[in-house]
Order: structure tokens, then sequence, then C-alpha cells
């Protein structure tokens, strides 16, 4: 049964050690905080006046949610609101537990209520149970049968239902910073009496990544290894042998992936080379599948750059060939150089708004006929029912420019694309204006191109 009473994983800092830590208990356990103010990190939500630490202070508990990355403190705090307000912590692990283990805490807080005590209920990774098991709390947060506090890792707006994400506040935590980790470094170096060099301390809180247990969990293994070996002070050298591969936080299908697709996608959008390499660096180093990215790179040139130069859709899709002709590492510099074009290219989204204008039109204006002198007429009936009459063969025409004819079905007719004023488009939207008689040149028969 994972249903525990007071058993957790997660870790937001302590500024000292339990009273009786035990050879056995991991270091990120025996540093858990036993008191609001030892909580290291989320000053957004636990300052003074600010919205946890109100909820702490104001004897009334309410249902929430914590949103937010591993090892930042999400299970600490439920277990913190449990002591605070001298409740029963019941958790249960989305993970592995089901029906049953809800069951089970239903009753174990019944037993609770008839004692006069409250309960807390602690579901982690809380997205990761399906609707009828998340509806399966409303009834007894309801009722007040139990605080309901929800973990997740993942946005709560599309992995939590609804009604049960009305009834919880949310309260979003934060990746721990830099400075949060050294403290935190600080006092687990204290605890386990290890020496750590300089440089060595900021490979750790580097290799973290914002994730308390992470760095935690490292020193530890670290720290064990260099007492096995009899080595004195841990340098930069011997915490990379002791250490597993360095892998950032980086999770494919939730929040970090798209977060970091939409930072890249915004620097091409905003002409920003370096900060584009960035992101897509970050997404590399993370893991991401390059030709996701090659995709993504695709839909930029023709979303933000479009017709304002049209070789960014070429060269973005040349760099996705080529990653499939050499694949990593090689072909990921194409893919990179595609994003510094695209980056530094001249930008227009006249195409993208264009696009959605005409389907937003076409949806309201519903299935209008061809009119007749558009029609095909590839048979000697089809002509005598009027198919194709009346058409004017462009080419036929003054400047390959049938002057005044109509395209749009009767009684319809509106301007999607507006060219801008950017790279070729400037081009395109002079000879429109010309075409369409808007321009001095407009009273000219036909057209030049441009």
């Amino acid at each position: 049964m994972q249903l525990s009473l007071g058993n957790d994983d997660d870790i937001g800092g302590r500024a000292g050690a339990s009273d009786a830590p035990g050879p056995a208990v991991p270091l990120a356990e025996r540093l858990r905080p036993r008191h609001l103010d030892e909580v290291i990190g989320q000053r957004h939500l636990l300052g003074p006046g600010k919205p946890l630490r109100v909820a702490f202070e104001s004897g009334r508990p309410h249902s929430m949610i914590f949103w937010g990355p591993p090892g930042v403190g999400k299970t600490t705090l439920a277990r913190l609101m449990a002591d605070g307000f001298d409740a029963q912590f019941l958790s249960v692990s989305a993970v592995l537990g089901g029906v049953k283990e809800i069951r089970d805490a239903v009753e174990s807080a019944r037993v609770a209520q008839a004692q006069g005590r409250r309960t807390i209920l602690f579901v982690d990774e809380v997205h990761r149970f399906n609707k009828s098991q998340q509806d399966a709390f409303l009834p007894h947060v309801e009722s007040g049968l139990f605080v309901f506090i929800g973990a997740t890792t993942e946005n709560p707006s599309f992995e939590v239902n609804g009604a049960l994400l009305s009834r919880a506040r949310v309260y979003v935590l934060e990746a721990l910073g830099a400075d949060d980790l050294r403290a935190l470094l600080e006092r687990a170096r204290d605890a386990l009496g290890v020496a750590l060099d300089a440089e060595a301390a900021e490979r750790l809180v580097a290799s973290a990544d914002g994730d308390a247990r992470r760095l935690l969990n490292s020193l530890e293994v670290a720290a064990d290894a260099a007492r096995a070996t009899g080595i004195a002070t841990i340098d930069t050298a011997f915490l990379e042998s002791s250490m597993s591969q360095d892998l950032r936080r980086f999770d494919k299908g939730g929040d970090a992936f798209y977060d970091q697709i939409s930072a890249l996608h915004k620097s091409v959008r905003g002409s920003d080379p370096d900060a584009s390499l960035y992101w897509f660096c970050r997404m590399i180093d993370g893991g991401a599948d390059p030709r996701y990215l090659a995709r993504r790179i695709v839909r930029m040139a023709n979303e933000d750059i479009g017709l304002a130069d049209p070789r960014g859709s070429r060269i973005a899709l040349d760099a996705a060939e080529t990653y499939e002709r050499l694949g990593s590492p090689e072909g990921e510099l194409a893919l990179a150089q595609a994003v510094v074009f695209l980056a530094c290219a001249a930008k227009s989204n006249r195409v993208y708004k264009a696009y959605g204008a005409a389907m937003a039109y076409v949806r309201e204006q519903g299935s209008a006929p061809v009119p007749m002198h558009l029609r095909n007429a590839p048979t000697k009936l089809m002509k005598q029912l009027g198919h194709g009459e009346g058409y004017r063969y462009a080419h036929d025409e003054p400047g390959a420019f049938a002057r005044g004819e109509t395209y749009f079905p009767p009684g319809l007719g509106a301007r999607f694309y507006e060219p801008s004023d950017r790279g070729l488009e400037a081009a395109i939207g002079n000879k429109l204006a010309r075409l369409r008689g808007e321009s001095p040149e407009g009273s000219a028969d036909g057209d030049s191109g441009g």
C-alpha cells in the first residue's frame, strides 16, 4: 500500500540536521526542514506577507496544488503544513497507488476526524491519476474530511481535473537559484564533515540545475567515495569521477520542454541569434530530439520569416535534410546554422496571419459556389453549361494581369494578405499596390514584376 504517514522524498533544504539522523538515513532526509523558517528558497511564497506564509499563519488550512520542478520542496511544505496545524499527514503516490490507496486514506481521515484531529492528504504526482481517480477526492474535499494538497511537475491547467482544480489554490514553486543551492550545500557540507574546494562546489551547484535533492544526493555520493578512498578534500576531478553522467533537468514531454522550445522560437522571432543559439544548445544538451527541433525550425521559417526572406524556408529544410544524412553530432551544426540565419533574417508573419484570417473567413462563409467563369470545362457538355465562360486568361492581358477580374464567389471578397515593408515582402507589397491601382504606377497597364 502506498499510503504513508511519513515517508517522502522531496526536499527544500534545511538549516540544520535532525535530532537523530542515523547512518542509513539519506542526507536529503536528514536535512529536511522541521520549521518553515528553515526552508531554503521559495521566498516569493514564504517571505513575510507572501501567500504561503499567510496560509501557514492563518490557522485555516486550505486545499492547494504545488506546481514546480523536482526537488524544490513540494513534499516538505506539505509536511510542514501538517505539523503547523497539528494534523495527521497522509501521503499517497499517484505513480504507485490507485483507488485502494485513496480509500485507505479516506478511512484513516475518518478515524482522525472522529478523534477531533485534522488530516492533510498529500498526493504526489497527482497528474498521474486519471479523471475518475481525481474525482474520488472531490466529495471529501468538499465535506472537509481532509485538506487536499497535490504536487505536480506538470501544468495543472492541463493535467488536473477542472473540478478539483477549482477547489484548490495553485502555488507555483520555482527551481532553487544558485545562491539557495550554495547555502544548502554549505549546511550539507557541515553535516557530512567533508571538505570541498570552491571549484567543485560550483560544479555541484551547476549540475544540480535547481534541484535540491539532486545536489544533496550528488554530494553524499562524492563524500562516501572520498571517505572510502581516503581523499581529504573533494576537488573537481574527483567529483567528476564519482558522479554519474551529468544530465540537465529536461522533461521531453512536460512544461520544461515546451517552455524551452517557446524560448527558442521567441528568440528567433526577436532577431537575437545569441539567445537563439543558447536555447537551441540547451535543448540539445538536455536530450531533445534534433528531428523535433528541425521540424520546429521549419515552422519558424514559415511563421516568422515568411516571404520577407523565402530563403529561410529552404535553409531550414536543407538543415533538416543534412541532419538526416549526417546524424549527431555533425548534423546539429546545420540546424544551428539555420537557427542563426532565421534569427538574423527579415521578419514577417503576414502570410501566417493571412492564412489564419482566410481560414476563419472560409468557416464563417460556408461553401459558396465556384463562379461559372472559374469552373473547369474539359468536356463539351460542361462548356455548354457555361463552365469557364467569360474567363480572362491573364497571360493574354497586358502585363499578364486581367485588371478588374474577380476570383471570389459572388458576394464575397476580403483582403487577407497585407505584405510588410521588410525584405522581399516590401517589393511584393509595391507590386500588389500597383496591380490594385493603389499607387501612382497603378494607372499604367500591366506590371513589370518586382
